[in-house]
């Protein structure tokens, strides 16, 4: 059962000593591996409180504190323009394992409708993944996470592909295209970065049309830059996409990348082969049946893309 607010408010109090809780409710995006809860005490400040839901996430927490740590030494530096959780306290857990407090940290998840062109926002958001994969690679190596060179990145992508092969779900045509671009040697040439690997909307906090904070990092790893940059290829307006690349790009120092977006493009494509294979896994006939009519749409406008340009 997962552990209520008024469970991981008790959890805060131990954690943070002093801490009087006045009014707990449960967070934004709960659930899966962690119970987690917004606190607010009897000053009106808000906590956090993240609790793994089994031994794997425990494990997982702690590798994410200490890469945490890390990080906010680089925000302090004034090496990173946004803020990151700073752990205050843990809760030691019945089960074993520990919850996890911090302050909440400002601002509002991101609506990627209000990227437009320009200096604002977007160009923010570019400059603040670009500052993150700047940062030095042993941040994650010390933090025990994933460490992956160019090739081996390719071949967990290729593996991923192979795997939702052997489903029979995926459009034959749409299989061949990412063999091809698996296979292209030239396109898997890059420099591997720390990447925060689940950037989302939920993920990213804005505030005064800048980035102020990134949370959630427990799948971060040193892999391909391109991942972080996916999803706004794939989902912000198109009239942002330029000013977030380019403000990206200026930020890097030394971007030797001709093929970054389209990698972006593909892991974007990628992630729908991934859902289908989470809900293959996990026996969720539902999350199968979105992903194959994801992917029936995906092979439509790529094939239709792919006839428009031999026409050009």
């Amino acid at each position: 059962m997962p552990r209520s607010p008024l469970a991981l408010a008790a959890l805060a109090t131990v954690a943070v000593p002093g801490l009087d809780a006045f009014d707990a409710r449960r967070a934004a995006g709960s659930g899966g591996d962690y119970d987690s809860a917004v606190v607010i005490d009897s000053t009106r400040r808000r906590w956090v409180v993240r609790a793994p839901v089994h031994p794997a996430a425990g494990a997982a927490l702690e590798a994410e504190v200490e890469l945490l740590e890390g990080l906010a030494a680089e925000v302090d530096a004034e090496r990173l323009p946004f803020d990151v959780p700073r752990t205050t306290g843990f809760a030691h857990l019945p089960e074993g394992g520990r919850a996890v407090v911090y302050p909440e940290v400002p601002g509002v998840p991101l609506r990627l409708e209000t990227l437009g062109p320009g200096p604002g926002l977007a160009a923010s958001l570019g400059r603040a993944i670009a500052a993150l994969h700047e940062l030095p690679t042993s941040l994650v190596e010390n933090a025990g996470l994933p460490v992956y060179d160019a090739e081996a990145y390719r071949r967990r992508r290729q593996s991923e592909v192979d795997e939702a092969a052997r489903t029979g779900k995926v459009p034959p045509s749409l299989l061949l295209r990412w063999e091809e671009r698996l296979e292209d040697v030239a396109l898997w040439r890059f420099r591997p970065t720390i990447v925060h690997g689940d950037l989302t909307t939920d993920h990213v906090l804005t505030a005064g049309g800048a980035v102020t904070g990134i949370l959630d990092w427990s799948d971060a790893k040193v892999a391909d830059p391109a991942d972080d940059l996916s999803w706004l290829l794939v989902a912000a307006p198109q009239e942002a996409v330029d000013s977030i690349m380019e403000a990206y790009q200026l930020r890097r120092t030394e971007l030797l990348d001709p093929h970054l977006a389209e990698r972006a493009l593909l892991a974007g494509e990628l992630a729908l082969a991934r859902w289908l294979l989470y809900g293959v896994r996990s026996g969720q006939e539902d999350v199968v049946a979105d992903a194959v009519q994801m992917l029936v749409e995906l092979d439509e406008h790529t094939q239709a893309d792919d006839e428009a340009d031999a026409v050009n």
